[in-house]
């Protein structure tokens, strides 16, 4: 449904109004102390970090602050004689996908390295959440020319509603190869590599080193057997994590981060000669586990107004594109919002859009702030600080400045959503039910109206429909389950937030 015209003025009045005060902070490291503002950003940091150790699979270690997850799924890979212990279920369910957790790396290490500058305690937390991640990525691509991309049979697995210590449903291992080819898992796995890389590059340069080694050979890899998953695994992973846009936007974003984390001029030859046929459409303003053109072009664009890399200036036209696509009443402008101002792509987990989105409009003012520079929108100027001020209007609508008043991150502030839809979270935990729960009887907790024993704290749910209402409902997984890949991106914005705010 898009909005009226006065709907456009009202929304553009207010993100003038907010650039006008001193609500919107400048620069990490170049801050005015702003206004007061009534989020705990720091809180909400911590907390959003935290969320993943409730994902985790396999051994948990000693130090697990979230008491209620035990381990699981200590088998994986077994049926295929490879160890694939570990990793992170992806949301509601215990199924590993490696597409939308490989993106989960990329975001978080993307994160840290924007944010990680000032995100004191939480730095370690964060690498922790990452290495969970990586260290499963690096046992998935273990054997050359292969990478294992799933474990656990999804149509199974969502016939049953059990917590992940008691699952007993077909942990089915499925992977790509020569024959069956899936470059845009091979280039996002390549791309959280060489991230994770960048993240681990002084603090364990070892591990570091291991990690963007083998990013190159599965970049290689995918650009060599080039095909989608989702024809030749279409059965198992459709609908599930189908892909839509194709695998040439993965190809672009896995090349971009190689050349930004080995500053090998192979990849920016890579992108230079391959970079029109894999852009895809200019004005694509959707960035999240399946479209990475957006996230590419505001990578590139940090090496033009950065590094001065000249061949790449065409990224800062089509960043600059982007931009404006989300600005109200800008010409091309094509982003809707709700009315009570939340950004709304699609009625399916529409918060991943608004996590990355502000993610990468926060990312963009910081280049276009050390580049002493600004965003055009046909004569109209936007400046890094009305970036900043849209983005913190998106994070700010998440903990609680909405209509409904309500926090869409659970653990955080008075009101937020009770009925998530997850398993482990809606479930008795293993030490208050020690008996196994079995596929069928942990139906009676989903259907069921109480709220979740256990926190999943730190969870941020799909979200509100396109008219800010939210019904709070287990069954309603569109609006009430929560993703690995709406965190992840969240991470950089609430540290940006937290130290501009004078919090951390």
């Amino acid at each position: 449904m898009a909005l009226s015209p006065l709907s456009f003025k009202l929304i553009a009045f207010s993100f003038l109004l907010l650039t006008l005060s001193d609500a919107s902070p400048a620069t990490v490291g170049h801050h005015r102390r702003p206004h007061f503002t009534p989020h705990n950003y720091r809180d909400a940091l911590a907390k959003s970090i935290l969320f993943f150790q409730g994902q985790r699979s396999g051994k948990l270690p000693p130090n697990q602050k979230m008491t209620w997850r035990k381990d699981s799924g200590l088998l994986d890979g077994s049926t295929m004689n490879v160890d694939l212990v570990g990793g992170y279920y992806d949301a509601g369910d215990n199924v590993k996908f490696g597409f939308p957790m490989a993106f989960t790396t990329t975001m978080l290490s993307w994160s840290v390295i924007e944010f990680g500058g000032v995100m004191k305690n939480e730095l370690n937390n964060s690498k922790e959440a990452i290495r969970w991640a990586t260290d499963y990525l690096l046992k998935s691509t273990a054997l050359p020319d292969t990478i294992f991309v799933q474990v656990g049979d999804a149509n199974k697995d969502h016939a049953c509603w059990e917590r992940p210590e008691d699952m007993d449903t077909p942990r089915t291992v499925l992977k790509i190869d020569k024959n069956t080819p899936g470059s845009e898992v091979a280039a996002e796995t390549a791309a959280a590599l060489a991230s994770a890389s960048l993240v681990f590059k002084r603090s364990d340069p070892t591990y570091s080193n291991i990690l963007i080694k083998r990013a190159i050979r599965v970049f290689e890899f995918a650009d060599k057997y080039r095909g989608s998953y989702s024809n030749g695994l279409k059965n198992y992973v459709c609908p599930f994590y189908c892909s839509f846009s194709g695998y040439q936007d993965e190809l672009l974003w896995g090349a971009a981060w190689l050349y930004r984390a080995t500053k090998n001029g192979s990849y920016l030859n890579y992108i230079q000669e391959n970079g029109q046929n894999l852009g895809g459409v200019e004005f694509d303003n959707a960035f999240g586990w399946d479209n990475k053109h957006v996230g590419a072009r505001i990578l590139l664009s940090k090496a033009f107004l950065i590094q001065n890399e000249k061949s790449l200036h065409e990224y800062k036209g089509h960043a600059d594109n982007f931009i404006c696509s989300l600005i109200p009443g800008a010409p091309f402008s094509s982003a809707q919002y709700t009315p009570g101002g939340l950004l709304f792509k699609m009625g399916d987990s529409n918060m991943q859009y608004v996590t990355s989105t502000s993610f990468l409009v926060l990312s963009y003012a910081k280049y276009l702030t050390s580049a002493h520079t600004t965003v055009d929108c046909t004569g109209r100027t936007i400046t890094p600080n009305i970036l900043r001020s849209i983005a913190k209007k998106q994070i700010d609508y998440l903990l609680g400045e909405n209509p409904l008043k309500m926090s869409y991150m659970v653990g955080y502030g008075g009101r937020y959503p009770q009925r998530i839809h997850h398993r482990g979270s809606s479930l008795p935990s293993i030490a208050e039910h020690p008996a196994k729960i079995d596929c069928s009887t942990g139906f009676s907790a989903m259907d069921s109206n109480s709220p979740n024993p256990n926190i999943l704290v730190g969870a941020v749910v799909g979200g509100p429909d396109r008219n800010d209402e939210f019904p709070d409902d287990r069954s309603d997984f569109e609006q009430s389950e929560p993703s690995t890949y709406i965190n992840a991106p969240l991470v950089g914005s609430l540290a940006y937030f937290a130290h501009s705010f004078g919090q951390l």
